[in-house]
């Protein structure tokens, strides 16, 4: 986990990260850079992040804590085509979890994912992730994760 470093995007650097780019058949599972750093800016609740591996720019996400509650979720995860399969994606989610759970003081992270996104269904069920039996409103799974 020490070779994962994970920068806030702002203005100066938010273009490093629109180069990332997805392997074929990917961009169904997840919206695009664009429309997530649009997304952060309409609501600042949101905390997207720029993924970097030594020199490299790996890959990009987001989190954010919401509600009375701090329901705290990671909300997308993008590792760039040329750094997929090495993993960093592993390496990321862990670093993401114990970013959230300093920044938030919570015990438990939300995430979700979109029906046949089965690369995405092994990672996070292996790092300890469990299904909720609950959908969001788009129709995707909810998982949790509980730090122990």
């Amino acid at each position: 986990m020490n070779d994962i470093y994970v920068t806030a995007i702002n203005d100066t650097n938010e273009y490093l990260v629109k180069s990332i780019k997805l392997k074929p058949g990917q961009e169904k599972f997840i919206e695009t850079i664009e429309e997530c750093l649009e997304e952060a800016k309409l609501d600042s609740q949101w905390r997207p992040v720029m993924i970097q591996s030594k020199e490299n720019i790996v890959g990009f996400a987001m989190y954010g804590s919401f509600g009375p509650n701090k329901e705290t979720w990671i909300d997308r995860i993008i590792i760039d085509r040329d750094f997929q399969g090495k993993g960093l994606g592993k390496k990321t989610m862990l670093k993401l979890i114990d970013i959230i759970t300093k920044e938030y003081d919570v015990k438990e992270i939300y995430l979700s994912i979109i029906e046949g996104n089965e690369i995405a269904y092994n990672l996070y069920t292996t790092i300890g992730f469990v299904y909720t039996n609950e959908k969001d409103p788009n129709g995707e799974r909810i998982f949790k994760y509980t730090i122990k």
